[in-house]
């Protein structure tokens, strides 16, 4: 995204007005100057007789005159390095920034959100070269060269942000689902340290009947048996048609309700993309073959994160994951 054109053109028109306001000075200089050259070659002309003092009256003029201009040519001189050097230092610092995200981008490798990470720097250092050896350029380059430099500066600088942003996001985004994986771990040891305290006879309906699948449910693995079995956990549990409705739409989006789905790109695994799959151990060794064993370690997640399968379906809907 390119800079806002209108703060540019603004920016330029200020440097032009600071520009003709330096120089001015100079100018009345050279043209007061001019003037008594005129006089004196006039004057020399009409009086020869005053020739000598004539001449002597020109010759103080021109030291005033020289006195008076040189300072002020100085001073623009001046400014325009002054110019120069701050563009430079904006630029390297600019150059540093583009550097720094773009490593940074590298070392987390994280999927930021952006197809294009790179960040064309070429104009820029380019730019900064003219910079730094300014002296060496006529000094009516050199408020063009720091122009073009400043405006460089804003582009990449706009870039930067953007770039810095996404990869803040993606990182935040890291954060939470690994909070999220280790609060599951969490729930997932509590509740497989309390099914082995209890008698098998003993397990609640909440707790411990995900334990039990082994053969699991319907015995159907296929969308709609594992959606029969989901029925019945969640009538155990007290949960009406409206919750099955949003547990529906839940993993029909994570995995189209299929007990072997796959994520190849973070390993989360089956129905309920459980992230790695092997978690739903906890829910019985046939996690991997069994859809109801699958459901019942999801009902389980979902119930200890959200409450309910509305509320990670919500969660799902403004995030993009749950």
């Amino acid at each position: 995204m390119r800079p806002n054109t209108s703060i540019i053109s603004a920016r330029r028109a200020r440097r032009e007005a600071a520009r003709r306001t330096r120089r001015r000075p100079a100018i009345l200089a050279t043209g007061l100057a001019l003037g008594l050259i005129a006089t004196a070659s006039v004057t020399g002309t009409a009086a020869a007789s005053q020739a000598g003092s004539a001449a002597a009256k020109t010759a103080s003029s021109h030291v005033q005159l020289a006195s008076y201009s040189t300072p002020t040519a100085h001073v623009a001189a001046a400014a325009e390095q002054g110019e120069a050097n701050a563009a430079l230092a904006a630029a390297q610092t600019t150059l540093a920034a583009a550097s720094a995200v773009t490593a940074d981008i590298a070392a987390s490798g994280l999927d930021i959100g952006v197809p294009d990470t790179s960040i064309d720097t070429a104009p820029l250092e380019a730019a900064t070269v003219q910079l730094a050896s300014v002296d060496a350029l006529p000094e009516a380059l050199v408020p063009a060269i720091a122009e073009d430099a400043t405006e460089l500066v804003a582009s990449v600088d706009t870039r930067v942000s953007e770039l810095r942003g996404s990869l803040d996001g993606a990182l935040a985004r890291k954060a939470e689902e690994e909070a999220a994986a280790a609060e599951q771990a969490r729930l997932a040891a509590e509740a497989a340290a309390a099914a082995a305290a209890k008698p098998a006879s003993s397990g609640s309906s909440s707790g411990t009947t995900a334990v039990t699948f082994s053969g699991g449910g319907s015995g159907d693995n296929s969308p709609a048996g594992a959606q029969a079995s989901a029925r019945t956990m969640l009538a155990e549990r007290g949960w009406g048609d409206d919750q099955f409705q949003c547990l529906v739409s839940l993993w029909s989006k994570e995995s189209g309700w299929n007990y072997q789905a796959q994520n190849r790109s973070s390993g989360a695994y089956g129905i309920p993309q459980g992230l790695p799959g092997s978690k739903m151990a906890s829910a019985g060794a046939d996690w991997q073959t069994n859809a109801a064993t699958q459901v019942a370690w999801g009902l389980g997640y979902i119930s200890g994160r959200y409450g309910t399968p509305c509320g990670a379906w919500g969660h799902s809907q403004s995030s993009g994951w749950y």
